[in-house]
């Protein structure tokens, strides 16, 4: 029951009821489910080195930090409301709704379009994987395809089409919704199992090579030094840059795209409403999962860099007559084209572990297990995303649906088709970065929430309560992120930010079907209670004007760094 304070007792919280979620697991499942969270490195370490050059390194590690450092607000809003799942963006929502209507729903919807698309990337990458060890690239396997629709107008160059990565990875999605559907308790035993076998190469990949001399020696300084941005000279080829707007148009860019990977360990929080002790079990599991992830982003793009190097030019550009850049340089280490695809990524860190042949092979296989991880995180975070926000009045009312063991069923299967259509898309950087335009807008919501939480509800007790100066120092990063979102989002194709803002407008017909023409502009009783309302059935507004003066600065901040953005 809630209290006079507004908290909820732990130990009927941590009773099951028939009509919810499972409260299976204490912060030591939540922390082997969020162990999906490392394996994102494997996402974007190609497509930053081959972007930013040899700052990337530097990179991964001031993105991590902000990170750590923004998931104490987290960790606090999450304890507020230790009967919901569906994490931080379903608790900063709740602050935002006093103020806005239309501003709430935005935060869960672009947390779950964020990070849904995990799926999507994670199997295409763990089939290209597959399909790369097993056949030569120009094998008809890996050359057919049947395009099914041309995208140029969204970014030059992108279709929709059928190959053998769309079959493959489709089966490994099925494949991880069977074990999805059998409840949390089973998802998070898999996981464990999973994870140790994940993490194992990970934490090779970030050791061996600096014990086996392959990042500590004779190229060292060629390879991390100067700390500089990529740039590229007149005929096309590599060169290093300066810190001037196109530098810092690229540091922004990468500090993007590492966010949507370093950032995602708040999914820990996602199964609060499944803590047997949601009390005690939300701090622990995000702090914890912040500690792994500090430790894999820290030493595997280190010695990803220190192994591979820049690379060498291998072919010049093309020029036309008037000296403008035909077919741009390849090269290779960090700068060839399929490290920034991604897919040779697994080639080269089975190289870094020095076990051979057969031991290579088994490390790929690994990381492929890693990737499968991944997408067993997203799969189960976002579906709850999207459950928790169903039974709060955002989304349709079908999404709240649970199946026998407690898994919300149809979420995940909204989730798995939405992600069979990501799946078709030929260029899944794009899908990355477009998707991060959602996830640091969730991100500027969230973090703010923090603050507005603590003006709005002075006096609720909070199972962990952060220092005051992390809440600053948390709504400051928030803009941050807008900077490095304005910057750099395009870095990865023109249209980008343009595509992940308007994706993040898909909400507004969403939520006034479910909230105007389905619940005829009321919200449901539990919703209402979370609201805390006041006499006269009003909202206390203690913040007053000013989250209204945080969302204009923060428009405008994405609107100048955009302008002042040159790529």
């Amino acid at each position: 029951m809630t209290t006079a304070s507004g908290s909820v007792d732990s130990t009927e919280a941590a009773q099951a009821t028939p009509a919810g979620l499972e409260r299976g697991i204490d912060w030591t499942g939540a922390f082997w489910v969020a162990s999906g969270v490392p394996p994102l490195v494997l996402f974007g370490i190609g497509a930053i080195a081959a972007t930013v050059g040899k700052v990337s390194w530097v990179i991964w590690m001031a993105s991590i930090a902000l990170g750590f450092i923004q998931s104490f607000t987290y960790a606090e809003i999450a304890g507020l409301f230790p009967n919901k799942s569906g994490g931080t963006s379903v608790y900063g929502a709740i602050a935002w709704v006093r103020y806005s209507k239309i501003i709430a729903p935005v935060s869960v919807w672009c947390n779950w379009f964020a990070w849904s698309p995990v799926q999507a990337i994670g199997s295409g990458l763990a089939a290209g994987y597959i399909l790369n060890g097993l056949f030569s690239p120009d094998a008809a396997i890996n050359t057919w395809q049947l395009t099914l629709l041309d995208l140029g107008a969204v970014k030059t160059g992108l279709t929709l089409r059928i190959n053998a990565t769309f079959v493959l990875g489709a089966a490994l999605m099925l494949a991880v919704k069977f074990i999805q559907d059998g409840g949390i308790l089973r998802s998070a035993n898999m996981t464990k199992i999973i994870g140790i076998s994940a993490m194992i190469p990970l934490l090779l990949i970030g050791l061996v090579p600096l014990l086996t001399g392959d990042v500590i020696n004779a190229h060292f300084a060629e390879r991390f030094f100067p700390l500089v941005p990529l740039a590229h000279d007149a005929a096309g080829n590599v060169v290093d840059g300066k810190f001037d707007l196109a530098g810092i148009t690229l540091i922004a860019g990468g500090m993007y795209l590492a966010a949507w990977s370093t950032y995602g360990f708040e999914t820990a929080v996602c199964y609060t409403g499944e803590f047997k002790d949601p009390k005690t079990d939300t701090f622990k599991a995000i702090f914890y999962s912040g500690l792994l992830c500090v430790v894999v982003y820290t030493l595997v793009p280190f010695t990803f860099q220190g192994f591979l190097g820049l690379g060498q030019l291998v072919t010049p550009a093309v020029l036309d007559a008037h000296g403008a850049v035909l077919t741009p340089a390849v090269y290779s280490g960090m700068l060839a084209p399929d490290i920034y695809s991604n897919i040779g990524v697994a080639r080269v860190m089975a190289q870094m572990v020095h076990a051979g042949t057969i031991g290579g092979a088994v490390v790929v296989v690994m990381l492929i297990l890693a990737l499968v991880l991944s997408i067993m995180t997203s799969m189960a975070g976002s579906s709850r995303t999207l459950y928790q926000s169903s039974l709060d009045g955002w989304l349709p009312r079908y999404l709240s649906k649970l199946n026998a063991h407690g898994a919300p069923t149809n979420a995940m299967l909204t989730n798995f088709g939405f992600n069979l259509l990501l799946l078709l898309m030929s260029d899944y950087v794009f899908v990355l970065g477009a998707s991060n335009v959602g996830y640091l807008i969730f991100n500027f919501l969230n973090l703010n929430s923090g603050w507005i939480h603590r003006l709005d509800r002075p006096n609720q007790l909070r199972p962990w309560r952060a220092p005051t100066w992390i809440i600053a120092a948390g709504a400051a990063l928030s803009f941050v992120n807008l900077a490095f979102m304005g910057f750099g989002a395009d870095s990865y194709g023109k249209g980008t930010l343009l595509t992940g803002l308007a994706f993040a407008c898909l909400i507004v017909p969403v939520f006034v079907w479910r909230h105007y023409i389905q619940d005829r502009g009321s919200f449901p009783p539990a919703m209402i209670e979370d609201l805390e309302l006041g006499e006269g059935g009003k909202a206390v507004r203690r913040a007053g004007i000013r989250p209204y003066a945080v969302l204009v600065l923060g428009c405008a901040i994405v609107y100048v760094t955009h302008r002042l953005a040159v790529y």
